[in-house]
């Protein structure tokens, strides 16, 4: 029921270079650009995570984004681009079965430190 998500970035070139490389893995991509702020989706002109330069409100609070993927080796390939951007993995890529028997994710920090997730329901 999610239609869009958008993000206040403090650098917003240096969120667009980790979101370019850790959304790849998942079949996401660039859509729109307005400026400093960018468009990200699944389908062409249909952005359903955005980011932006921050511009209003005060101080930090952390955000929690989960991304789906389609197989568990999407889930390992986002945590592994993560990494290569010199993310902080929170949690790396598992199952998680207090929260159902296939639910398998990876947790990460993007540059602004808000909690990055990639998951996926799919069997082994």
């Amino acid at each position: 029921m999610l239609n869009h998500i958008a993000l206040q970035c403090s650098d917003p070139a240096v969120s667009a270079v980790f979101y370019d490389a850790v959304l790849a893995t998942v079949g996401g991509a660039r859509q729109m650009e307005f400026g400093p702020t960018i468009g990200y989706g699944t389908s062409p002109m249909q952005p359903e995570f955005w980011i932006g330069p921050f511009d209003s409100g005060d101080g930090f609070r952390e955000t929690h984004v989960a991304f789906s993927a389609g197989s568990r080796a999407e889930v390992e390939a986002f945590c592994a681009a993560a990494v290569a951007q010199g993310a902080e993995v929170l949690h790396g890529p598992r199952l998680w079965p207090e929260y159902t028997p296939t639910y398998y994710a990876a947790f990460v920090r993007d540059p602004d430190g808000n909690n990055v997730e990639a998951v996926t329901f799919a069997p082994a």
